[in-house]
Formats: structure tokens, sequence, C-alpha cells
């Protein structure tokens, strides 16, 4: 088996160091270079020519977002942004993305042994599903602040009613790809929608700033969940970076849960748990979209979810830059259909307006 084939390009001796022990200690990748700026990265991915980049995102000179977006003209390929703990990093992070990074992790900690394994994990993970990513790199840009924002924008088709509001639930999973494909489900909505609950998976410092930058431009109001905030109609709840989110039925009424429990499906959070307690609690007042994602999480959820009476449905293979997750939940039954990221939002709108899963 061919190994892949990682380019480390970061300003620190120490981290680049780190990194590649990380990445040289698995076995189905190895380090083909180190740079320490984005202009000696430019000349080693020629000499190189790596499967994988991973970049800093904040870097002296020629900084992380300049060089990817010249890169992503010049000579697309997969990168994994490597962000430090800052409020800048994460946000710098998350515009990678909108220029084509694929994932974005966060720096590993060099002063603890268990910071080390738990990163090792997860940059491991991003890079395996670059990789596996690797076909659809360049074939469009992403584009989260492309011009588009909630007050711009035209609803399509009467809005929905109260009823179908307050009596109805949406949850949304996603993992590699996801910030792109739940922006494009979101962004076509009218503010007059039924909750929805959504899981990303991304590490905590980012979740915070990908729920602002959502809720500038979907007319839904979007926001970090909460433990134990009420759910209400016209909200999507996107699950923090370090807990699972589930819906729990109270006096009160339906609220977030949130729990910081083991990982599912090596997750956390995990949409197997998120999907699992609407089947649970929601039955077939519940709907739910699997979005782009390597790996399975969500599939039995979804499964578990159709089985209870909800309509579901999977992103499809083409529109996919990771087609796992959704693959997974069509190959065991449980998708009711399969579409198009582009087309899963008036398919959902369609379904509330007939009033019947």
């Amino acid at each position: 088996m061919n190994k892949i084939g990682v380019l480390v390009v970061d300003d620190s001796g120490v981290m680049r160091a780190l990194l590649s022990s990380i990445i040289n200690a698995a076995g189905d990748m190895h380090v083909v270079a180190m740079a320490a700026t984005a202009a000696e990265a430019r000349e080693t991915v020629k000499s190189s020519n790596p499967d994988v980049m991973t970049l800093d995102v904040e870097m002296p000179g020629m900084d992380g977002l300049d060089f990817l977006d010249r890169l992503m003209r010049l000579r697309p390929m997969p990168v994994v942004m490597i962000s430090g703990l800052t409020a800048r990093g994460s946000d710098t992070a998350l515009k990678a993305l909108e220029l084509g990074a694929l994932e974005v992790v966060a720096k590993p900690r060099s002063d603890s042994q268990r910071g080390i394994y738990d990163a090792a994990t997860e940059i491991c993970d991003k890079i395996r599903a670059a990789y596996h990513a690797r076909s659809r790199v360049g074939a469009g840009r992403n584009s989260l602040s492309n011009g588009a924002n909630k007050n711009s924008m035209a609803s399509d088709g009467p809005v929905l009613g109260a009823r179908v509001q307050q009596e109805n639930f949406i949850m949304i999973g996603a993992s590699t790809g996801g910030t792109e494909a739940i922006k494009d489900v979101l962004v076509p909505l009218p503010a007059e929608m039924p909750p929805i609950l959504m899981v990303q998976h991304m590490p905590e410092m980012f979740t915070g700033s990908f729920a602002k930058r959502l809720d500038s431009l979907a007319r839904v109001h979007v926001k970090e969940a909460e433990d134990g905030e009420r759910i209400r109609p016209g909200v999507a709840y996107l699950a923090p970076g370090h807990s699972h989110l589930s819906i729990r039925k109270t006096a009160a009424g339906y609220v977030c849960a949130l729990a910081d429990t083991p990982p599912v499906n090596r997750h956390r959070p995990a949409v197997d748990v998120l999907f699992n307690s609407a089947a649970s609690v929601l039955g077939e007042r519940a709907l739910s979209i699997l979005l782009t994602g390597m790996g399975k999480d969500g599939a039995q959820g979804m499964l578990a979810m159709r089985r209870a009476g909800s309509w579901t449905v999977a992103q499809d293979e083409e529109s996919s830059v990771v087609w796992g997750m959704p693959r997974e939940a069509i190959q065991i039954g449980a998708a009711c259909e399969v579409a198009s990221v582009r087309d899963i939002p008036g398919l959902l709108l369609a379904r509330l307006r007939a009033g019947r899963h």
C-alpha cells in the first residue's frame, strides 16, 4: 500500500518536528518534506509532489491564507489547516475553508502527553479525510462569505405555517466538507423554520466562530447550543466542539442537552448521538439530513430515525467532498431520499409544506 505523502508547513521548528513525528508514526502516511515559509513551501510542492499539505494558519511574511489562495488557483491540492489556540487563528482557519482547505485542526500541545496523543489521532484522521477528498479539490471554491446575507435573499414559495414550525424538528450532520454543505442547506431557507439541531465534526475552538459566520448569512438565527436551553422555531443550534448534542423533553418543552461523555464513532460531538435522541424523543416529528463526511457517523442514527417514522435524506456522491457518511446511510437503508446538496433545501421545504413525512 502506498503511503500518503505529507508536506508539513510551519514556521516553528518545534512544531514541524512534532507534526512530523505524529505523521511518521502512523502506518499509512509519511512526511515527504517540510517548509518554514510560504515561499519555501511553494518550491517544495514542486519538488516533492505531496498528496496532502498541512499548513500553519499564522506565519510571518505571506500568511497561510494568502498562500492557500494562490495555491488553490495555481496548483490545487488537499490542505489541512493547523491553527493555534487564538481567536484570530480560529477566524482565519474558517476563512481557509472558504478558500478550499478541506479540514482544520488545532495545533497539538507539546506540554501534555495526553494532549499529544489526542491531537495525533485527530491530525491523522484529518489527513486521511483530505487525501480521500483529493478528487474534489479545485472542483469549486467555497463561498461562505461570497456576498449573500440574510437581508438580501428572497424566500421561495409560501412561508411555513406556525403549526409546521412548532411540530417539526430538523437534524443535520456533517464532517469533511460540511462547513460549505451546511451553508448550502441553511442559506436558502426562510426565517420561519422549525428548530434545527446540527453536528459538524470540528474542534471546539472553531464552532463558535462557525456559528457566528452562518448566522451572518442565513435568515434563521444560528448559535452554538447551550445545555438546558429551550429549543425554539427559527433557530439553528450547532453542537459545540467539546460536547455531544441531543434533544430532551422536559415539562417546559424541548431543550438542548450537552454531554462531554466519551466519543462515539471516534467523534465528540457525534451525529449518531443527535440522531438517536431524535428517534427516541421525536419519532416522526423529526427530519434528518446527512451531509458529506468520511466514516460512518450518523448512519445508524439515521436508520433509527427512519424506523421511528422520520423523513431522511442523504447527500449524493457527486456533490459530496467525501462520500462516506451519506454512502453508509444509503447502504443500510437509512435514507428515504438521496439528493444533491443544492436540492436538499427545496426537498426539505416541500416535505414540511406537505404536512406529513
